[in-house]
């Protein structure tokens, strides 16, 4: 099976690029399955919208893990309902959305987990209190075919941690959350393929995406980059965060990682 796995999305410039490489790039390379993180998708950058939302899966993502952002708004909430939207497994029960997803392929069943650190979710206020740990939620989930997890998250050492504890059970374990690509691939002893940090689909001449103007502003003037707000989507050039597996039964065999030149 040949799986594609896209590092997070931010902007709407990146979703348009994005819908217009991805189809003839699913059929080339015969790509049976594709999952975006897609948590900053909005124009704004800040949570999720309908309308790119809408791009993203009719040019063939099949389906769409979040994280910290996935409740920014309350479209980005609203969301959160459509069957293929995922959003962090490891929080409590009443908040909304879900966290797993069993998908059909014509080469068999796949199983979706989201999942999230602690320091990645700190800053949502409103589930602080209800996070559990990642792996306890990861051992109650019903995982069926080949495994893929999204782990959202800050902890290099945590992610590492997480992959080698579940090697051998999960097909993949994909880090997103830092934006900031790193380059070892590897395909544990086990058969788990991992990547600290697929990376960003995005500007590439800001902060993670987005502007750094007004936060270079905040810091001199007041050592708070924040002082000024939340900065704009950067509109630098693009590029392509992503990885693409090729797995036998539940076992990873290859992973690659896809880029585009900035400018491209």
């Amino acid at each position: 099976m040949n799986i594609l796995f896209i590092g997070d999305i931010v902007g709407d410039r990146a979703v348009a690029e994005l819908c217009a490489w991805l189809p003839g790039f699913r059929a080339e390379r015969r790509i049976d399955l594709v999952v975006a993180n897609a948590e900053n998708c909005a124009p704004n950058g800040l949570g999720m919208a309908g309308p790119q939302v809408g791009r993203l899966l009719a040019a063939g993502v099949d389906v769409i893990t979040g994280g910290n952002h996935s409740w920014d708004s309350d479209e980005s909430v609203e969301l959160l309902e459509l069957p293929q939207v995922l959003r962090p497994l490891n929080i409590g029960a009443h908040i909304p959305g879900r966290g797993l997803l069993h998908v059909g392929t014509p080469l068999g069943e796949v199983t979706v987990i989201n999942l999230a650190d602690h320091a990645a979710m700190r800053s949502v206020k409103a589930i602080e209190d209800t996070f559990r740990p990642a792996f306890g939620a990861w051992r109650e989930a019903e995982r069926r075919g080949v495994v893929l997890v999204d782990y959202h998250g800050d902890h290099v050492l945590e992610k590492q941690i997480f992959a080698r504890a579940v090697d051998g059970a999960a097909t993949a374990v994909l880090g997103t959350h830092s934006h900031e690509a790193t380059i070892p691939l590897h395909v544990l002893p086990g058969g788990t393929g991992f990547v600290t940090e697929v990376g960003m689909t995005g500007p590439s001449d800001g902060m993670q995406g987005f502007a750094y103007d007004i936060l270079v502003k905040g810091l001199h003037e007041t050592g708070n980059p924040f002082a000024h707000g939340i900065p704009p989507v950067s509109g630098g050039p693009l590029v392509l965060g992503a990885v693409l597996l090729r797995t036998e039964g539940r076992r990873t065999v290859g992973i690659e990682r896809l880029t585009w030149g900035a400018g491209r």
